[in-house]
């Protein structure tokens, strides 16, 4: 099976880490650090505001399952591209919007569908195109909180 990787921060990782891993062709995904200067920082230092991490998600996927277009759309549609360093109520760098690819096929996507989607919304995008840095997995606490959190029905 083929697997690629996507890199994307979208504000806090829990509510984007949810939204990707029930997509078909996901077959994993994980929260972490990535995009700053600091080795292997905690969540206490990435909130200091000194490390230069933003919150992140690691998505490992089938592309025959599931394209990275697919996700490219996913991403915009979960979070405001529009709004610099903040989330809803959650503000500072670590929750800015950033596209990290792993290759120059997945940057040229990524410019792409940031025009689109710039056009579409008739203003101007913040969201960060990076090249991939080392992603630092996030503490065992943070994985699926989400999930974790949810009441059985």
């Amino acid at each position: 099976m083929e697997i690629e990787i996507a890199i994307f921060a979208a504000g806090c990782f829990w509510g984007v880490q949810k939204s990707f891993a029930k997509l078909e062709g996901v077959l994993s995904t994980q929260v972490g650090y990535t995009g700053g200067t600091a080795p292997n920082p905690t969540y206490e230092m990435v909130c200091s505001h000194q490390t230069g991490h933003a919150e992140a998600i690691q998505i490992e996927f089938n592309p025959k399952v599931i394209s990275y277009e697919s996700l490219l759309e996913v991403f915009w549609d979960i979070h405001d591209p529009t709004s610099k360093n903040r989330q809803g109520p959650d503000i500072g760098t670590q929750y800015r919007s950033a596209i990290f690819y792993q290759n120059d096929t997945q940057k040229m996507m990524a410019e792409r569908s940031k025009r689109d989607k710039e056009e579409q919304l008739g203003k101007p995008i913040v969201t960060e195109i990076c090249p991939s840095t080392v992603f630092y997995k996030a503490e065992e606490y943070h994985q699926h909180y989400l999930r974790k959190k949810e009441k059985p029905l």
